[in-house]
């Protein structure tokens, strides 16, 4: 969640009076306060960063550097809580960093924490404070015994100063910060299935069509050799090599198939849907409602994504009906489908729902499951809609579809 810099109207201290009311006694704890947490996090700091970037001649000192910015964190978070508390400072905690996505390595979990906004701006927060608590400390401290009357003005002028730093150093990552630390994990996942698909055709190629490919070498080479001597075996192997022939075209079609079926390109979205529905075990009602084709590239996720969800139902639901509706709800592209199978399907860390669900979130989609134990099974998906002639998303165009009863509402 990404808080706004400027503070809302009921984040404003009462103006400040004579009087030593309840609010100007919380901003004198503050202010005297600052000085013991100012030391702790300058000590903190300046020790291990000091520590780690003297080790990063060798291999543990940038993963050390790491776990210091983790624990920056941590005090930008204790910092935020007493100026919550203490001075009202209403700033939502920063986001989770993302991760690099699965199968990045070691180094990648490293370079993501050097690179976290939030913490090196708790870092410099935690180096500029000693000075200002001290002399917050010692202002308060005089105050206390010399300047009683105008104190409460004293401490309303410096607890602004400290709002201000709250707000500017310790809020979390402004929108642009946020989405390019999501990007980057979305690229991440995107490299990973791509790695994955290209493995998945290396082996099917090689176990599938290269082989049988191989054994009709091998017949073909056994039958000229027979030609002459025994010309009916020959012919019997010519014949064999013809139905293997046949079957690996069969399979380099279904190969194909599953990297860009060509009626997809051909004829959209309909057709391709129709098609790969009437492969699944129970009947399939598929209901394509689009005035226009969005981007190549987001119909193919749609296919996939269907497709996905289609192969599920034939192998665990033991559904005897099943739907595909695909709609356009302003700028998102509505994909649901629906089986009457025993339901339970959860989007648990791991399985097959959470990679569907991390693939179409490195483009902006969203997977919502809704699965009662014993069914209907009821799975929406949206993604982004894009032009097939700019590939950009634009303002929406027409009436939004009505949603029909029973629809999982957008998320």
């Amino acid at each position: 969640m990404t808080a706004s810099i400027t503070a809302p109207d009921d984040d404003r201290p009462p103006p400040a009076r004579f009087a030593f009311d309840r609010c100007t006694w919380k901003e004198i704890a503050h202010l005297l306060g600052n000085l013991p947490a100012a030391l702790l996090g300058f000590v903190y700091v300046t020790v291990t960063i000091t520590t780690s970037a003297g080790l990063t001649v060798t291999v543990v000192g940038l993963p050390l550097l790491a776990l210091v910015l983790m624990g920056a964190r941590l005090l930008g978070r204790a910092e935020r809580a007493r100026a919550r508390a203490l001075l009202g400072v209403r700033v939502d905690e920063p986001s989770p960093l993302p991760g690099p996505g699965r199968g990045a390595g070691l180094i990648a979990p490293v370079w993501y924490r050097l690179k976290d906004p939030v913490a090196w701006r708790t870092v410099l927060y935690s180096v500029i404070r000693l000075p200002w608590g001290v002399v917050t400390f010692t202002v308060m401290m005089v105050g206390l015994f010399v300047l009683w009357p105008v104190l409460p003005f004293i401490a309303r002028g410096l607890s602004n100063a400290d709002r201000a730093m709250v707000r500017g150093l310790l809020s979390p990552s402004d929108e642009l910060e946020r989405r390019i630390a999501e990007l980057e994990s979305d690229r991440g996942v995107v490299v990973d299935t791509a790695a994955a698909d290209l493995r998945r055709i290396e082996r099917d190629l090689h176990d599938g069509a290269q082989a049988r490919l191989v054994a009709l070498a091998m017949g073909l080479g056994l039958a000229k050799e027979k030609l002459l001597e025994d010309p009916d075996a020959a012919a019997a192997m010519v014949d064999e090599a013809h139905g293997e022939v046949k079957l690996a075209l069969q399979e380099l079609r279904d190969l194909a198939r599953g990297i860009h079926p060509a009626v997809l390109t051909d004829r959209g979205l309909d057709a391709a849907l129709s098609a790969v529905a009437s492969r699944c075990t129970a009947p399939v009602a598929v209901t394509v409602d689009l005035d226009e084709r969005p981007a190549a590239a987001i119909e193919g996720i749609a296919y996939f994504t269907v497709s996905e969800l289609l192969q599920n139902i034939s192998k665990h639901a033991r559904a005897t009906r099943a739907s595909v509706d695909v709609w356009r709800s302003q700028d998102r592209l509505m994909l649901q489908v629906t089986d009457n199978g025993k339901g339970g399907v959860r989007l648990d860390s791991g399985g097959g729902l959470a990679g569907l669900a991390e693939r179409l979130g490195a483009v902006d989609g969203v997977l919502a499951v809704d699965s009662p134990s014993g069914g209907p099974t009821t799975i929406t998906a949206e993604l982004p809609w894009r032009t097939r002639e700019a590939c950009e998303a634009h303002a929406p165009q027409g009436a939004q579809r009505p949603r029909e009863a029973g629809r999982t509402p957008s998320t």
